[in-house]
């Protein structure tokens, strides 16, 4: 597949930070990868490299940020030649790659959701894609229809399911002046708290509570956009330890 142009285009949902979205490379050096990296969005691009190999092609582009929110986000890539537009969520990213080539020469064959392994250190490392997607679009063809109907050759179709599994989490919004009180267990010796967060906010209280019989607390906040845990002993000498991150 030599194309001077393409259009790609889909919709993604996630709650994992890492996951190849698509990927394809070709015989001399060609490879387009768009996948997700510590929740952003980042395509590589190489349109090739000359025989003698002196001309550097990869081109890597990031976008977004904390799309691992489990909402949909649409991509869009269009390239002609050297020159890409890339638009996430409607905000439009131009760019030009860099080498002296204008095609984008493929093998016969792009995975959506990961990619083969095919060898080279760069196949070994990334995760693939754990979500759902609709509305992919590669050139003009409807892949997830395709798919759908079987009607994709040579297609390799794993542990693939055409319906979008909602996950069992319940998110609870904070404003500025709204807590979660909830009864402690005054018979365990242990402490044990776990939960996922997001915010803007560079500061706030995450979490407080008291020990039983006085013997100190353990507080959880924000602070200048670190997490930060103080826990405060009343019946030894160090009573306090302070933990940041």
């Amino acid at each position: 597949m030599k194309t001077l142009k393409d259009v790609i285009s889909l919709k993604f949902k996630t709650s994992e930070s890492e996951g190849v979205i698509f990927h394809g490379e070709g015989q001399q050096g060609d490879y387009i990868t768009l996948e997700l990296k510590k929740a952003k969005l980042v395509l590589n691009l190489n349109l090739g490299i000359n025989q003698l190999g002196s001309i550097f092609g990869h081109t890597s582009v990031t976008t977004g940020s904390l799309l691992d929110d489990h909402h949909w986000h649409s991509i869009i890539i269009e390239r002609h030649g050297r020159n890409i537009n890339l638009t996430l969520d409607r905000h439009m990213q131009h760019f030009r790659t860099n080498g002296e080539f204008d095609y984008l020469d493929l093998d016969y064959e792009i995975t959506f959701g990961g990619m083969p392994f095919s060898g080279k250190p760069s196949s070994n490392s990334r995760k693939n894609f754990k979500g759902c997607m609709e509305s992919i679009n590669y050139n003009g063809n409807n892949i997830t229809d395709l798919a759908k109907r079987k009607k994709l050759e040579p297609s390799n179709v794993g542990n693939l399911s055409f319906s979008c599994v909602e996950p069992h989490t319940v998110p609870v919004f904070f404003n500025a002046t709204s807590y979660l009180e909830v009864p402690g267990r005054p018979s365990q010796d242990l402490f044990s708290v776990s939960f996922l967060f997001r915010t803007w906010n560079p500061n706030g209280l995450l979490l407080f509570s008291n020990f039983a019989d006085d013997l100190g607390n353990v507080e959880i906040d924000i602070n200048e956009g670190k997490v930060s845990i103080h826990i405060n002993v009343t019946q030894v000498k160090k009573n306090r330890i302070d933990i940041s991150s």
